[in-house]
């Protein structure tokens, strides 16, 4: 038996080639996926000094508000359509039952009238969101003269 042994070597390489295929494949997927996470809606936020927020574990609940007074949510299969007030307030209650904790962010353009965007915020507190933070620009650099 002793014998049988000598001929043979083992060897103890590690084949890369398979997990270079899987790097690979990997590689397309992202390059395929990650130009439809950049969808949104376009809103022109109001610009104001305010804090960031600290990094949190969870993805917020986001409400956006458009220039015309729509609502879109960043929760479910249409995010990039307008959602009416009955379909906002069902899916923001279902997020929350799910994780009351969830961060509940609102976002509106900075032509929508104030009147609407507190009518978006009578749905959510409806909905069940205790806290809700509102999504802004810092605002722009100002330039100073010299000498001052």
């Amino acid at each position: 038996m002793a014998a049988g042994r000598r001929g043979r070597r083992l060897v103890a390489d590690i084949n890369v080639v398979p997990y270079i295929d899987v790097m690979l494949v990997l590689l397309i997927i992202f390059m395929v996926t990650a130009p439809l996470l950049t969808q949104g809606v376009q809103v022109d936020l109001p610009e104001a000094a305010a804090k960031p927020l600290p990094d949190q574990d969870r993805e917020p609940l986001v409400v956006s508000v458009d220039r015309e007074g729509r609502f879109y949510v960043n929760v479910g299969q249409d995010e990039d359509r307008p959602v009416d007030e009955t379909v906002l307030v069902q899916r923001v209650q279902t997020v929350l039952a799910r994780d009351p904790q969830t961060p509940v962010l609102l976002k509106a353009d900075e032509q929508v009238p104030y009147g609407r965007v507190v009518g978006a915020m009578t749905l959510l507190d409806g909905a069940g969101a205790t806290r809700i933070g509102f999504l802004t620009e810092p605002p722009a650099p100002t330039v100073r003269a010299a000498g001052r």
